[in-house]
C-alpha cells in the first residue's frame, strides 16, 4: 500500500492548515497543479517535491527562487523525517503527523536510552551482487553539526558508525560492487586533498592556535567546491549521451 504524507503548516498565509495523506511525490509550491499549493508569493511556481525512495523520504529543491530549508538549513536534496521543519518561501511546514512525530520522538528517546552498541564486523558481498554497507534507518545525528568528540571509541554496527554514543549520517543501505568502489575513490581522493592541505599546519606552542600557509588554504577551499560540486551532481545527474 502507497504510503501518503501529512504536512502542517505552522507558518505563513496558510498557518494553520494541515495538508494530511498526501499522495507520493508531493510538489510543493503556489502553483495550481501542485499536490501542496501554498498561497505564498515568496514560494516559486513549483518550488520543491518530496518522494519516496528505498523507504526514505526525499525532499529535493526544485531550482527555486528562494530555497528550501530543512531544520534551518538550506539543501538542494535531503532525506526527512519525521518531525522535521521545512522552509519554503515565508511558509514553514511540519513534516508528518502528530502521532507520527510522537511515534518517531519515543523511538528515539528509546535509542538514546542504550548504554552500549554492538560492535559486528564491516559490510560484506550480499550473494555476490551488493555491499552491505554501513547504515542507519532509525535516528542519525544532524549531518550539521559538526561538534564530534573525537578521543570518544569508534564503534561499528551493522547499522551506523558512531562516535561515542553519537551515530554519524548514515551511508546507502546497499550498493553495487561498482558503485561501492567509485564512491571509495571519491572519499579517498577529497581525503587525499585534506591530508596535502594541513600536512604544514603550524600550532602555537600552547596549541590555543594554529596558521596554514596561504596556499595550502586554497587546497582546503578547493575540497569544498568539489564536494559542492559532488552533492550538486547527486541532486541534478547530467543527461548521459548514449
Amino acid at each position: 500500500m502507497a504510503r501518503g504524507v501529512t504536512f502542517q503548516v505552522l507558518d505563513g498565509i496558510d498557518k494553520g492548515r494541515i495538508f494530511r495523506d498526501l499522495s507520493l511525490p508531493v510538489t510543493i509550491g503556489r502553483e495550481e497543479g501542485n499536490v501542496l499549493r501554498l498561497n505564498d508569493e515568496r514560494v516559486s511556481r513549483y518550488h520543491a517535491k518530496v518522494q519516496i525512495d528505498n523507504n526514505d523520504f526525499i525532499i529535493t529543491d526544485l531550482d527555486s527562487t528562494n530555497g528550501t530549508r530543512v531544520n534551518g538549513n538550506v539543501v538542494q536534496i535531503r532525506r526527512l523525517r519525521y518531525g522535521d521543519r521545512v522552509n519554503v518561501g515565508r511558509s514553514l511546514l511540519l513534516f508528518g503527523s502528530n502521532e507520527e512525530i510522537a511515534a518517531r520522538m519515543a523511538n528515539l528517546a528509546q535509542t538514546m536510552s542504550r548504554s552500549a552498541v554492538p560492535s559486528h564486523g564491516k559490510g560484506k558481498l550480499d550473494d555476490g551482487k551488493t555491499v552491505q554497507t554501513a547504515g542507519l534507518d532509525d535516528e542519525p545525528s544532524q549531518a550539521v553539526d559538526f561538534e564530534l568528540d573525537l578521543g570518544a571509541n569508534v564503534t561499528l554496527t551493522r547499522d551506523a558508525l558512531f562516535i561515542g554514543n553519537r551515530a554519524l549520517p548514515p551511508m546507502p543501505l546497499k550498493m553495487t560492487p561498482s558503485q561501492a568502489a567509485r564512491f571509495a575513490e571519491i572519499l579517498d581522493f577529497l581525503h587525499q586533498g585534506l591530508t596535502e592541505a594541513t600536512a604544514n599546519i603550524q600550532a602555537k606552542e600552547d596549541g590555543t592556535q594554529v596558521t596554514l600557509d596561504y596556499a595550502d588554504w586554497q587546497k582546503v577551499l578547493a575540497v569544498q567546491m568539489l564536494l559542492a560540486r559532488y552533492l550538486r551532481l547527486i541532486a541534478e545527474p547530467p543527461e548521459l549521451e548514449e
